[in-house]
């Protein structure tokens, strides 16, 4: 008997960042380290364009997938470049905006954090 396709699944839920970082990491790691850096951030740009159209005229459902296609690309490309994203998520911003400091931003708009 073969076993189901979903052996090993998370339970439905909340997801961190490193829970999804680690679930993306098993499911296709083997196939994103083969394919590299340059290849995987082709696909990335690729699923950015199609967020960018959904934005601009797609459905609820389909901006929703866009981002979600968008944030599992990101974390593949951090998977090959071996970047653990919850650590550097915190380091940037666990202690308020890079460029102000605050938790409550008082940056210029003008200026990029």
């Amino acid at each position: 008997m073969s076993e189901p396709a979903n052996q090993g699944a998370q339970p439905s839920g909340t997801m961190s960042i490193s829970g999804l970082q680690q679930l993306i990491r098993r499911m296709y790691h083997e196939k994103d380290a083969a394919r590299g850096i340059e290849g995987t951030f082709m696909w990335f740009t690729e699923e950015v364009g199609e967020l960018a159209s959904a934005l601009r005229g797609g459905t609820k459902e389909e901006q929703t997938l866009e981002f979600a296609d968008v944030i599992a690309w990101l974390v593949t490309m951090a998977n090959v470049a071996e970047i653990d994203l919850e650590a550097a998520l915190q380091q940037k911003y666990g202690h308020g905006c890079p460029g102000c400091g605050r938790f409550d931003c008082v940056c210029p708009d003008a200026e990029k954090p």
